[in-house]
């Protein structure tokens, strides 16, 4: 997977109805999806020559690839050969087998399973693992502090606020809970700037939880829709994709325009971390969590109140793809504060959103959030 490449931005983009409210965009939870919805195929039904990944769910095969890029700082030609796909096994791609099957047997002889061990943990970031202590990082006095994990810490009782008393403290600062309630669909429309290539955006959010964003690329129109109960994305030049299950729980919880007074019901334990910081602003951190689901970490500006900053996961079956998501440029909206401006970073790449404008409460047409058609064909001269 090669950085900043263009088609749909997939695990970030959406999530304007919790972005409005909330913005707890969780692409890393379980979701609902109808009885009678496709059942999910395997890596092997949808990708050639799967090996190693035999009886993964094949929309958890490109988060694991992204997991690859990012762990050892390579592009996808470091395995793959790129321009003759019948040649597709050169030797790096071999070794990664054996480092993925060694890792797996790691965490089933060790830990049950649980991706404890990840190609992260040796690799960070290089080619090479480095098997001897660097004297210059141990001596500095500044040594760099590894990312934390899905742990928040533990803080004594009283240090901090309680979960209830920041989500309260968030409901106000949005407006309060009527000001989060009388909303019922909202529009915005602004850039979404990709590594420096601005393309105009729309994002259509309609309770009770039908979302759809729309992005005008320079090589087409990329596409996410959901309607509640199954969502779809669509990039130029590529057909129509079913979101998978890590993807349905985040759609349905970008959807959910009450988002900020329905957390608790999303996530009955919530846990509360040690108080953090944010550029030069103190944050608050309350972690989500629910049997079955991955963790979403909400990060509260320690003054005003506000979601400051949301961290969620996508599933893979390596480890887990980290999606971090900063929220700017607070307006109010008829009474409510929408954040204008959120800043997404995740293993593929970053990306800005801006909104230029938003309404609320305005009609959308329902085909909005319906499956998208495929992409046209050329016409043959």
């Amino acid at each position: 997977m090669k950085r900043g490449s263009s088609g749909a931005i997939s695990g970030g983009v959406g999530g304007v109805g919790v972005g409005l409210l909330a913005m707890a965009l969780a692409r890393g939870q379980s979701g609902t999806a109808r009885p009678d919805a496709e059942k999910p195929k395997m890596a092997e039904e949808v990708y050639k020559n799967i090996q190693t990944f035999k009886g993964t769910p094949a929309d958890q095969l490109i988060p694991a690839m992204q997991f690859f890029t990012a762990s050892l700082g390579v592009t996808c030609d470091y395995c793959h050969d790129v321009d003759d796909r019948s040649r597709d096994d050169k030797k790096t791609k071999q070794t990664a087998r054996r480092m993925v099957r060694m890792m797996l047997a790691l965490n089933k002889n060790n830990f049950e399973g649980r991706p404890e061990v990840t190609c992260y943990s040796c690799h960070h970031g290089a080619e090479t693992p480095p098997a001897i202590p660097s004297l210059t990082m141990l001596y500095s006095p500044n040594p760099p502090v590894p990312e934390d994990s899905d742990d928040i810490g533990e803080p004594k009782p009283g240090t901090v606020p309680s979960a209830e008393q920041l989500l309260e403290k968030y409901v106000e600062a949005l407006g309060g809970p009527q000001a989060v309630a009388k909303v019922t669909s909202f529009v915005g429309k602004g850039t979404v700037d990709i590594e420096g290539q601005k393309s105009p955006i729309e994002v259509y959010v309609q309770a009770p939880g039908l979302r759809a964003v729309i992005m005008h690329l320079p090589d087409g129109d990329s596409a996410e829709t959901y309607d509640g109960h199954s969502g779809w994305i669509i990039a130029p030049g590529e057909p129509v994709r079913a979101m998978g299950r890590s993807a349905l729980g985040g759609a349905k919880m970008d959807a959910d325009l009450g988002f900020a007074v329905h957390v608790q019901q999303h996530f009955p334990p919530l846990r509360v971390g040690f108080r953090t910081t944010i550029g030069e602003r103190g944050a608050n951190v309350v972690m989500g969590s629910n049997e079955g689901k991955l963790p979403v970490k909400l990060y509260f500006d320690e003054r005003s109140g506000l979601l400051a900053r949301l961290v969620r996961y996508i599933e893979s079956p390596v480890g887990r793809d980290p999606v971090q998501i900063d929220y700017e440029e607070y307006r109010d909206v008829g009474g409510l504060k929408v954040p204008f401006r959120w800043s997404v970073a995740q293993l593929s790449r970053r990306y800005t959103i801006q909104l230029d404008q938003v309404e609320q409460n305005v009609p959308i047409d329902h085909a909005t959030f319906a499956k998208p058609a495929p992409p046209q064909k050329p016409p043959v001269s």
